[in-house]
C-alpha cells in the first residue's frame, strides 16, 4: 500500500475509488458495520476491510471494535483540506472566466456587425 506524507494526498487517494466514495456516502447517514458497508457492492469482508483501511489512513473513517464487530463512522474533518484546495482553483478559474467574459462583451460592443 502506498504511504502518503501529505494528508491531502491520502484524502484524494481515498476519494479516487468509487467504492470508497460510496462507503463514505453511506457513513454520512449513520455509523455502519463492515458487513453493511460491503453488502451493496457484493464484495468480501476482506475487500471491504482493505477499502476501509485506506479511508482510515486518510483519517476519513474511524473504526470501533467491540468483540468481533467492527463499526465505522465518518470523520469529515480531513475533507476540509480537499475543499480548500478545490476552492483555490475555483477562484482562479472564476477570475479567468470573468476576464474572458468581459473581453468577449467588449469585443461584441466594439464590433457589433460581427456578432
Amino acid at each position: 500500500m502506498v504511504e502518503y506524507q501529505d494528508p491531502l494526498d491520502a484524502v484524494f487517494h481515498a476519494l479516487a475509488d468509487p467504492t470508497r466514495r460510496a462507503m463514505l456516502r453511506s457513513l454520512a447517514a449513520e455509523p455502519r458495520k463492515v458487513g453493511e458497508l460491503a453488502h451493496p457492492f457484493a464484495i468480501s469482508l476482506a475487500a471491504a476491510s482493505k477499502h476501509i483501511k485506506v479511508l482510515e489512513k486518510a483519517g476519513l473513517v474511524e473504526r470501533r471494535v467491540e468483540g468481533r464487530t467492527h463499526t465505522c463512522r465518518l470523520n469529515p474533518r480531513p475533507l476540509h483540506a480537499g475543499l480548500e484546495w478545490m476552492r483555490f482553483y475555483e477562484k482562479l478559474w472564476n477570475q479567468r472566466l470573468d476576464t474572458l467574459d468581459a473581453l468577449l462583451i467588449a469585443d461584441a460592443i466594439a464590433n457589433p456587425q460581427e456578432s
